[in-house]
């Protein structure tokens, strides 16, 4: 299955909380999307592998992505090695994205950075077709995607460009809450310890970050994104009035 965007994630609910609101316009503009998550989120405080793995797959309901995949890397502990490069490389090679959304560049958890590290390289190398990868015993031809942008998590970090995810935001919130071990919802009650991520004033932080994004470009929320390389653009029609 050729996918338009694959976002990844190196921890379950990454996505949802970096990127879910352009997913959920992409989907609805008839593009066809996929997640992979690289851990499973095992260390995380609240919940296990499994409750992550239920709240990922809610999640990916909520989102209408065509497929949603765990490469089993070791949260905490991944290495940007070969053997992660090429699980990486492998996937890339099988949905063959024109895009790619990963984590920040840098961020409050040092996973972040280092797998947007690990992602970027392996979309470079995923278009060398002396790597040898394959999928269900058929060796897999090379491809790298066009783009690699970041999405922008806890620490703010200046965007290349924003989105425009106003028609989406409660949406948006919608998937973040099918992680119910780990944010706030209202209804779920749980005597693990509380959290950075696990008060209501979380969620009120990720609708002020995305209104502050959106007052960017004049709009009620939007996401902003870094882009690794200069976007061209085929005409001007290709922008949104702005509001200075």
């Amino acid at each position: 299955m050729k996918l338009d965007i694959l976002a990844i994630g190196v921890h379950p609910d990454d996505v949802e909380l970096g990127c879910s609101g352009t997913i959920l316009n992409a989907v609805h503009e008839g593009k066809k999307v996929g997640i992979v998550d690289l851990t499973q989120g095992e260390l995380g405080t609240r919940g296990s592998a499994e409750t992550r793995f239920a709240e990922a797959t809610a999640a990916a309901e909520v989102m209408g992505v065509q497929i949603r995949e765990n490469l089993y890397m070791a949260d905490g502990f991944f290495m940007n090695d070969e053997t992660n490069k090429k699980k990486i490389i492998t996937a890339i090679r099988k949905y063959k994205p024109e895009i790619i959304i990963c984590n920040a560049p840098e961020d409050r958890h040092p996973d972040h950075g280092r797998s947007a590290k690990l992602v970027s390289d392996a979309a470079f190398l995923a278009g060398l077709r002396k790597i040898e990868t394959f999928s269900d015993g058929i060796l897999q031809e090379a491809w790298r995607p066009t783009y690699v942008f970041h999405y922008i998590q806890d620490r703010f970090i200046h965007p290349s460009f924003v989105i425009d995810i106003t028609a989406f935001m409660q949406k948006k919130i919608e998937t973040v809450q099918c992680y119910k071990t780990q944010f706030y919802t209202g209804g779920f009650e749980s005597d693990e310890p509380e959290t950075y991520i696990s008060s209501p004033q979380f969620l009120e932080t990720v609708k002020s970050r995305a209104m502050m994004m959106g007052k960017r470009i004049g709009v009620d929320y939007a996401e902003g994104f870094i882009s690794e390389k200069v976007i061209g653009f085929r005409n001007f029609d290709s922008f949104i009035k702005n509001v200075t």
